[in-house]
């Protein structure tokens, strides 16, 4: 679990199970998919789909906000920042980082050993 700093406001993310199952009730899409297709960010900048990955981002935020809680839908959630910085590389660095690490742990060093 992680905290960004999005429009002033301090949020936790936590890459879960919990996040995939929220992100699909709520988005009717697969949060893994819609990742994969963002991988060519490094590369090419205008792979980026800023409302997707607002989107990862509104799950992993309800993820860490805990099960049976009160949470806004996306744009009610949305709604509470004043703006998003898409030029502040830590803050979309960490978002990603959190979901990669959360979700592709053996890629990330923290899962299985290949023998």
């Amino acid at each position: 679990m992680r905290t960004v700093n999005i429009g002033g406001k301090q949020i936790g993310l936590k890459a879960t199970p919990l996040a995939l199952l929220y992100y699909r009730q709520e988005f009717k899409s697969d949060l893994i998919g819609d990742l994969l297709k963002m991988q060519a960010i490094a590369d090419d900048p205008s792979a980026l789909d800023s409302v997707a990955l607002l989107q990862i981002t509104w799950a992993m935020n309800k993820a860490a906000e805990g099960k049976g809680k009160t949470f806004p839908h996306f744009e009610s959630w949305l709604d509470q920042f004043e703006y998003v910085d898409f030029s502040d590389a830590d803050t979309m660095t960490a978002i990603m980082d959190e979901a990669r690490q959360g979700f592709f742990r053996g890629s990330a060093g923290g899962g299985a050993k290949r023998k």
